[in-house]
């Protein structure tokens, strides 16, 4: 069994209405994700889900290299974006694990814990944490990596999915 860094809606063209306050936030947590992304390729898979934001044709290169492009943070976007070897699913919903193949995905790489890391950490992150344990993964939230719209919310997620999901909780 082993893990993999599973990377949650960090390719974001921030032109929503919170994403400016996401932005500003990814703009300073960016730097541990791209540590983290680093250090991963070396050891364990890295898998991206991340909302379709209304694609549904699946072109995974297409919408990235639009958001390299067009997106608002296309300067820290580069440097986290999926690189060859990496895998990616789009996601319809809060959880990377709601109506996607991810956890096919995982249990055919044979991973047991999922690292995760993305945007909001007390939204999509949370809500794939929780789905990542009832589906018998074990799960760490590197809570340097995750980008958050609100910092009193994103401390009692954390909070949360630490003493009721039973996730552990790490800076990067």
């Amino acid at each position: 069994m082993s893990d993999a860094l599973l990377v949650v809606d960090v390719i974001d063209d921030f032109r929503h209405e919170d994403g400016e306050v996401l932005l500003r936030s990814f703009r300073w947590r960016q730097p541990s994700l791209v540590l983290a992304l680093g250090d991963a390729r070396r050891r364990i898979p890295v898998v991206y889900a991340n909302d379709l934001r209304g694609r549904w044709d699946s072109d995974a290169p297409g919408f990235v290299a639009d958001i390299r492009a067009n997106g608002l943070g296309k300067d820290l976007i580069g440097e986290v974006a999926p690189q060859a070897g990496d895998l990616f699913v789009f996601k319809p919903r809060y959880s990377a694990f709601d109506s996607t193949p991810l956890e096919i995905l995982l249990r055919e790489l044979d991973v047991d814990r999922v690292l995760l890391a993305g945007n909001t950490t007390e939204a999509c992150v949370t809500q794939t944490a929780i789905a990542a344990r009832e589906l018998g993964f074990r799960v760490t939230v590197l809570a340097g990596c995750c980008a958050t719209l609100d910092a009193q919310l994103e401390e009692i997620a954390l909070n949360y999915l630490e003493h009721v999901v039973g996730a552990r909780i790490t800076g990067i």
